[in-house]
């Protein structure tokens, strides 16, 4: 039997025969899936000839035999640097006499095992792996210099390994982090996010979370937020789930695994701490714009160029690897998204034909996209490795002149909300006259709070003590850092709901949003952006820093959804404390310590 026959055999059985899947509340589905992974043919002059791209635009080869090249980024200059996962490095083209072409064949500028992302900032250039980000000077000749590890430590890999960045406007890198699996509660909260880090790589948090796999990102040229493109789920068919299109906002969850796409739920998954779906989904952003399943979104940029007609201006471009699990293959494009006054409006083929025979067989596999300093663009294909340019060639004007850079205000706004200010105890609302005495079994008021309770070791919270307050209906337990730079003060711990009866809480409790023990506790977002204790992280070398694990007895429970922040506690607790105390606890890192 030929591969073909073989291929559409399993795709005949699959498609016949349900997946059942059960949650366990009750929810039931039945899905059909195919597994169609059209074959690979060259790339030849005819095939591509016969592309069918958008009027008035054609597409070139700007350099081909190229391999597996992924990412792409673009120098101020025109150098043009492509990644290249499977090889493991960074490729460096020029067309010094812009004709359209490379001028000669590649220069291999980098080495990294893994290699995969790429950033550009005053004249440095980021390269990130699977846990890694490092950064060089760009020589005089494009070339790069030595590379320095700026951060180590990444969420390994699974089944999303593809780190990819970008610098924002607000001068901060973001780092994509897929998930580890198809539909799982991670135990990293750092995976299945966006990460935001200081270009030093010193600090960084957890900008957005509940995205499986989002690769493409970029801001908008005039309204200055910022957009992913998230792959859906696989195993529900052809048709579900729709490859998501979001607009990302600090501290905001997109529903994944529980929730996706306009709020549908997922069957196959259980939130933890007992939290229901509807709960989780009350608490997850739906999607901006969907688009064909299975279709692998990957490079996003809006055009901000004047090679383009002017209409073009402001509206993004997306690569679409293409699927494997769908009985008709999607994706295997270009596409443009719309956008009017800041907002979506609906995609559309700009580059296609890559799929041929009738979607049996493919010659490219697009993935990075970049805009070329004469507003061309340029598209990477890690099939057959050939680098693709678009450019127009129409006859209507092209854009009067190249968009500015995106603006900053709301980027830096996002990250200022919340930021500052006196600690909770110290803040007017939370003044009571009567004092909790706070306690722990692990370190003495003022002494060294152990080792294991910091991000530098278990990370696992401290057991905590405190007196009974009468007539208290529930207690709230705040941890910040005063000494924090630069989110002062920085919040390590928000739990609240502790029940009336419970004055202590054990060392190392569970990282999720409700505790089933004690029973009802809810755990809100800490400054890192992840939910439930974060311990101390000061950075090496700094004096020590104080911790201040803070008690409030209050006269009622609180009507806060988990995955709260402290701005939102706090408004609920005014007006209902009825005693307050704290506990100091000081911690130094004196050298790297790996865990």
């Amino acid at each position: 039997m030929t591969s073909l026959k073989k291929m559409t055999a399993l795709t005949l059985a699959l498609a016949a025969s349900g997946a059942f899947a059960q949650q366990g509340d009750g929810t039931q589905t039945w899905s059909k899936s195919a597994v169609v992974k059209p074959d690979k043919v060259p790339a030849s002059d005819a095939r591509i000839k016969s592309l069918r791209v958008a009027a008035g635009f054609q597409i070139t080869v700007f350099a081909k035999d190229l391999k597996n090249a992924r990412m792409v980024a673009v120098a101020p200059n025109g150098t043009v640097y492509v990644s290249r996962r499977d090889q493991g490095d960074v490729i460096l083209l020029q067309d010094a006499n812009q004709d359209g072409k490379a001028d000669g064949p590649p220069v291999t500028v980098a080495n990294r095992a893994g290699l995969h992302g790429l950033a550009i900032k005053d004249n440095k250039m980021y390269l990130a792996t699977v846990k890694e980000v490092f950064v060089s000077d760009i020589l005089a000749d494009g070339r790069l210099g030595p590379q320095s590890m700026i951060i180590d430590d990444l969420p390994d890999s699974g089944q999303h390994p593809n780190r990819t960045m970008a610098f924002g406007p607000d001068g901060m890198l973001y780092i994509t982090v897929g998930s580890t699996c198809n539909g799982c509660n991670e135990s990293n909260p750092e995976n299945a996010t966006v990460l935001r880090a200081s270009p030093d790589g010193k600090s960084r948090t957890i900008f957005a979370s509940g995205l499986r796999n989002t690769i493409g990102i970029d801001w908008h040229p005039v309204t200055g937020e910022l957009w992913g493109l998230d792959h859906g789920l696989d195993t529900f068919g052809d048709d579900v789930q729709a490859e998501e299109l979001n607009k990302l906002e600090l501290g905001k969850q997109y529903g994944w695994p529980h929730v996706f796409g306009a709020g549908e739920i997922n069957p196959q998954t259980t939130p933890p701490g007992e939290i229901s779906k509807a709960e989780w989904k009350a608490q997850s952003v739906a999607m901006a714009l969907g688009y064909t399943a299975h279709a692998a979104p990957m490079q996003l940029v809006f055009y901000t160029g004047t090679g383009f007609p002017q209409q073009f201006q402001g509206d993004a471009f997306a690569t679409m690897r293409g699927s494997w699990n769908r009985s008709k293959p999607s994706g295997y494009e270009l596409v443009r998204i719309h956008f009017n006054d800041g907002k979506p409006q609906r995609f559309e083929p700009f580059v296609t034909g890559f799929l041929t025979d009738g979607g049996r067989t493919h010659f490219a596999r697009p993935v990075g996209l970049a805009q070329a300093k004469d507003g061309a663009l340029l598209m990477s294909d890690d099939a057959n490795g050939v680098l693709y340019r678009i450019a127009y060639s129409g006859n209507e004007a092209k854009g009067r002149a190249a968009l500015g850079p995106a603006p900053a205000g709301p980027m830096q706004a996002q990250a200022a909300a919340g930021n500052g200010g006196p600690l909770a105890k110290d803040r007017p609302d939370n003044a009571a006259r009567q004092a909790i005495a706070v306690t722990s079994s692990a370190f003495p008021a003022d002494g060294q709070i152990p080792k294991r309770t910091s991000e530098y070791a278990d990370g696992v919270s401290p057991p905590l003590q405190w007196n009974k307050v009468e007539g208290a209906k529930s207690y709230v337990v705040i941890a910040e850092d005063p000494d924090a730079k630069p989110i002062t003060p920085f919040v390590h711990w928000l739990a609240w709901n502790i029940p009336r009866d419970v004055t202590a809480l054990p060392e190392g409790l569970q990282e999720q949003p409700r505790l089933t023990e004690p029973p009802g506790v809810l755990q809100g977002r800490n400054s890192r952006g992840s939910i439930a204790y974060y311990g101390p992280r000061p950075p090496v070398g700094d004096a020590p820093h104080r911790y201040y694990f803070q008690v409030f007895a209050l006269d009622r429970l609180l009507d806060v959804p988990f995955g709260a922040d402290k701005a939102q506690l706090l408004a609920a607790m005014r007006g209902h404390v009825l005693a307050q105390g704290h506990l100091v606890g000081q911690y130094q890192q004196r050298e790297q310590s790996a865990k």
